[in-house]
């Protein structure tokens, strides 16, 4: 490593520093100085604090060029009481900024939900009369349905009562014609036994016999003869007519047992399918019913989520503003952050400048000399204004060097 004494470069004061200059320029990120043969202590930064200089060398650049300590000391207090002020400025708004959000947050009165208890009881006690009256006027609906139902079931009924009499009354028509046909065989067959008396009587005048034995049993025979088949005709029309009359009356009976078991049937069907109406009455009533239940839930819950909607607005507008100005105050803040930062590094130049002021040395700077047989101790770094710049200390009194490369 390089080693620099004491004897072969020093470093010159402040109002005869114009002759170690040749160029002073400010690079992006860092800052570099280029002497003839050695440069002052500060070197000037490229951040923030090289923005406050506005030539190309810097107004401090220039305020060592014109030789005057005492001006260019009045200007970089001046510079730094401006620059204080303006930090107390900007702390003051800062604190009256925070005055002003905690005041406003103070306030700001949370929003609350209306109160609607009251408009919920009234439209719940509305609802129950409403769903109340429904179920009375399902019931009735009900009732009326059923009497209707009824009066068709008694109408029914007397239809087929109806029926049932005008086929008596059909079957008493046949049986009594009938019976007037029997009665009309009847009258035919007394008839011809009043024809076959006569003529048994006639008989008996024109054919007297002679004998009293032989007209006796002549007239015995014929008298027996004439009535077993009187007897014989008798018997059979009484047969026949006892047959054709059981055999109305089987059939009247079959027809009445067959009328009244379709009777029967059709009225347990008309009973069945009243039931069935019935019941189907009662599942439309209901269905209606919860139907209309449904559509009021519905859209009792549609208002309260939309009003739930509209308090989430609310509350997303006031977070969004809340973050807004959280955004604004943090770059105002960063913004106070930058300029205090800048302030700070600006003030630990001028104590640089400060203490630079006691680095009195002779006017001839790296005058060429025999290198001592002692070389120097290594340069220490110590605190400076900005980066690239460093300040060592050699033994056995501190100097300015340039760092390795040319870089400070």
């Amino acid at each position: 490593p390089r080693t620099y004494s004491s004897s072969s470069c020093k470093l010159p004061s402040l109002s005869r520093a114009a002759r170690s200059f040749s160029t002073c320029s400010a690079g992006l990120g860092r800052s570099s100085c280029r002497a003839a043969s050695c440069l002052p202590a500060l070197c000037l930064p490229a951040g923030g604090f090289a923005s406050g200089y506005s030539t190309g060398g810097g107004w401090f650049g220039e305020a060592i060029l014109t030789g005057n300590e005492k001006e260019t000391m009045q200007s970089l207090n001046d510079r730094l009481a401006s620059y204080l002020e303006k930090v107390r400025r900007l702390e003051r708004d800062n604190a009256e900024l925070e005055s002003r959000i905690r005041e406003w947050c103070e306030r700001q009165v949370p929003y609350l939900c209306p109160d609607y208890q009251a408009y919920f009881q009234t439209a719940e006690e509305l609802q129950k009369k409403t769903l109340c009256t429904k179920a009375e006027n399902a019931r009735l609906v009900v009732q009326i349905d059923n009497a209707k139902l009824a009066a068709d079931d008694f109408r029914t009924k007397y239809e087929t009562e109806v029926s049932m009499r005008q086929l008596v009354e059909s079957d008493m028509n046949g049986l009594r014609r009938i019976l007037d046909d029997l009665t009309l065989c009847k009258a035919d067959l007394e008839a011809q036994v009043e024809s076959l008396k006569e003529e048994l009587l006639c008989l008996k005048k024109n054919h007297e016999e002679v004998s009293m034995g032989e007209e006796v049993s002549m007239g015995e025979e014929m008298r027996c003869q004439y009535e077993t088949l009187v007897e014989n005709n008798r018997r059979d029309a009484e047969d026949w007519f006892n047959t054709q009359t059981e055999e109305l009356n089987q059939q009247v009976v079959s027809s009445s047992e067959q009328l009244q078991s379709c009777q029967t049937d059709v009225m347990e069907l008309r009973r069945t399918v009243s039931a069935l109406e019935i019941e189907l009455q009662a599942q439309h009533s209901t269905r209606d019913a919860l139907e209309s239940t449904l559509a009021g839930t519905e859209a009792r819950y549609s208002s309260q989520l939309a009003q739930m909607q509209g308090l989430i607005s609310n509350v997303e507008a006031q977070l969004a503003e809340i973050r807004a100005d959280l955004e604004r105050q943090n770059q105002e803040y960063q913004v106070l952050l930058d300029v205090r930062a800048r302030l700070e590094c600006e003030i630990n130049t001028y104590r640089g400048l400060l203490e630079s002021e006691d680095c009195k040395l002779p006017c001839n700077p790296c005058a060429p000399g025999p290198v001592p047989s002692k070389p120097c101790l290594p340069c220490l770094p110590v605190a400076s204004c900005g980066p690239g710049a460093v300040r060592t200390t050699c033994s056995p009194r501190p100097i300015c060097v340039p760092c390795p490369g040319g870089r400070f």
